[in-house]
């Protein structure tokens, strides 16, 4: 028996179809197959458009409980489980692992009440769930001012003709008519014909790993240097649009210092051996905490620019850079003024291993006030400059500790040499919001801080 819920989903659409005009084709569509409701891939971040499909947790025949992960989904910003919210039982499921760039609202799978013959759907296909979603259209600001080609500028003759312009995919598409999307842009891009392709996709498709193969194939590549291509995965087209976006609209400006933490270190070695196994805090965690009372004394710099009106932030969230296997993200450490050192390790150690696993939800990285990147670990870089992570207006790069001889005095008046723990460290501020002075002056708190690390502690 159909649940009442279950009902009404299946039902509202056929009587939406009907006040539309397409009764025939709705009435058709639900009296072919038994009850059941249509799983579209979700918006699992604000962002996103379309995903990739990762691994199935569930296969035709699985039953499924509220909370449970259907399948793993790349977004532009991680790989993410879909934990579905419902009961039933999966019948079918529409698009294979693997398959990319599939638009948010595309039917991935059918879902039914237990008890309903699955082998009914056995013939179902996307078209039978009304089709797939058509992919968004990019957002314009304004309409782009029309430009031209120069006359002298020969056209291409090492890509066939199918695949030589950039207005005539359409016309690939239809040349191609046994090819996945996918694998004609990818055919494009390389310049190569799929004419005589055999393809290993259902109904003998040409998919996208079957263009890989032909690339890489010594017929089609050029002699002299070889090479490998990677698939770009929707997270590093996030990261690259996101810093290509930062270095072109913030106007950065760099002001580099040179901290001792001699001092820091001896504290960091006296808390973590009277720990007993409860915690063990690492540099970046006082250097989190610093950052906090710095945005606190100096609020100007944990500010934002939003276009007509400059936000300052009363609480201090601070991203972290981690790297994962497929690029980049910063999760979020919020209201570090008021955590204490072992609040903020746990923290961060929880949300790197998220991070690292693909596990993050969208609230765990978006957003933030200030970031941290820190590549102490790494013994070969001293210093670097760090990119701003918009919409913020300001993020720290951290170096590798180093032994500086400096001047010291002994008990005898002498001047000697003594051997000094030092850091060198960057801040990167948007001079829409910080003014050189205002970032010199959160440099010089920070440092402050650090060189008397029992500030921390109170």
């Amino acid at each position: 028996m159909l649940s009442a819920a279950l009902r009404r989903r299946v039902l509202a659409p056929t009587h939406q179809a009907l006040r539309s005009g397409f009764a025939a084709h709705v009435v058709r569509y639900y009296a072919s197959f038994p009850s059941h409701q249509v799983i579209k891939m979700p918006a699992l971040s604000p962002t996103m458009q379309a995903g990739n499909i990762g691994a199935w947790q569930k296969k035709p025949g699985d039953t499924i409980s509220p909370g449970e992960v259907l399948v793993e989904i790349e977004t532009d910003k991680a790989q993410m489980d879909f934990e579905f919210q419902e009961e039933g039982v999966i019948a079918k499921v529409l698009k294979d692992a693997g398959e990319k760039d599939v638009p948010i609202g595309t039917p991935i799978a059918i879902l039914v009440d237990e008890g309903t013959d699955i082998a009914a759907f056995e013939k179902f296909s996307i078209e039978d769930a009304g089709g797939a979603a058509q992919p968004a259209e990019p957002k314009k600001d304004s309409e782009p001012a029309p430009q031209s080609t120069p006359a002298s500028a020969p056209q291409s003759s090492s890509a066939p003709e199918q695949y030589s312009s950039q207005g005539r995919i359409q016309s690939a598409l239809d040349r191609e008519p046994n090819a996945l999307p996918a694998a004609v842009r990818l055919a494009r891009s390389k310049g190569i014909s799929l004419d005589g392709v055999k393809g290993t996709g259902k109904g003998g498709k040409i998919t996208e790993e079957d263009v890989k193969k032909l690339v890489s194939s010594p017929a089609v590549s050029a002699p002299g240097a070889t090479f490998e291509d990677t698939p770009i995965s929707g997270m590093r087209k996030t990261i690259a649009n996101r810093l290509q976006e930062s270095t072109q609209t913030n106007p950065h400006f760099y002001v580099t210092s040179s901290v001792s933490v001699s001092k820091l270190l001896k504290l960091r070695q006296a808390l973590n051996s009277s720990a007993d196994g409860k915690y063990k805090l690492s540099v970046n965690d006082f250097l989190i905490k610093a950052m906090a009372i710095a945005s606190k004394r100096v609020p100007a710099a944990n500010s934002s620019w939003r276009g007509d009106v400059i936000r300052q932030f009363s609480t201090v969230d601070v991203s972290v850079a981690v790297s994962t296997p497929t690029g980049l993200i910063t999760p979020i450490v919020t209201g570090v003024e008021g955590r204490g050192l072992e609040s903020i390790s746990n923290k961060v150690k929880e949300l790197a291993k998220k991070a690292r696993d693909g596990k993050l939800k969208p609230e765990e990285y978006q957003g933030g006030t200030i970031s941290i990147s820190n590549m102490g670990m790494n013994d070969a870089v001293n210093h670097f400059t760090a990119v701003i992570n918009p919409p913020q207006a300001a993020i720290l790069a951290v170096g590798t500790t180093r032994k500086v001889a400096v001047p010291a005095t002994n008990e005898d008046g002498e001047t000697t040499v003594e051997w000094d723990d030092q850091i060198t460290f960057t801040g990167s501020f948007d001079h829409k919001v910080v003014d050189g002075a205002v970032g010199a002056e959160w440099m010089r708190e920070l440092k402050k801080v650090l060189e008397n690390p029992l500030e921390l502690l109170l």
